[in-house]
């Protein structure tokens, strides 16, 4: 269900970037049950980038701990681009969360991949299992 709360996020803001968080439990496997939508703040082209208001980082960091689940990480739609990150996405990102990258055109959610970053600060793919 979070998956595809993703998916209609990315489709409904198409052709600009959605962004947003996801929560769960953290463990051998990140098992994912929430996602959360954000407004993407970015001053500028919107298409291209995405930013986060500090002040709905702090939300979600609440939110985990008032509803017992984790920050798992954060994601955000390419629109008509592939799912994968971009160097400004490897530079802000954290190297404890989970990205999750949509890309988007616009009719369908063409791909969704899973990202995160290694002890040398490179991209590593996550795969992704969904349970129907």
């Amino acid at each position: 269900q979070a998956i595809e709360a993703m998916k209609l996020h990315a489709l409904d803001v198409f052709p600009n970037e959605c962004c947003g968080f996801f929560y769960g439990k953290d463990g051998e496997i990140r098992d994912i049950t929430l996602a959360q939508t954000v407004t993407n703040v970015k001053d500028g082209d919107q298409r291209r980038r995405f930013q986060i208001d500090p002040i709905d980082y702090m939300k979600a960091e609440k939110f985990a701990v008032e509803t017992g689940l984790d920050l798992l990480g954060i994601y955000h739609s390419h629109p008509l681009h592939p799912a994968i990150p971009s160097e400004h996405d490897r530079v802000v990102a954290m190297p404890w969360f989970s990205y999750i990258i949509l890309s988007v055109n616009e009719q369908e959610i063409q791909a969704v991949r899973s990202w995160q970053l290694n002890s040398e600060r490179k991209f590593e793919e996550e795969t992704i299992l969904t349970l129907k």
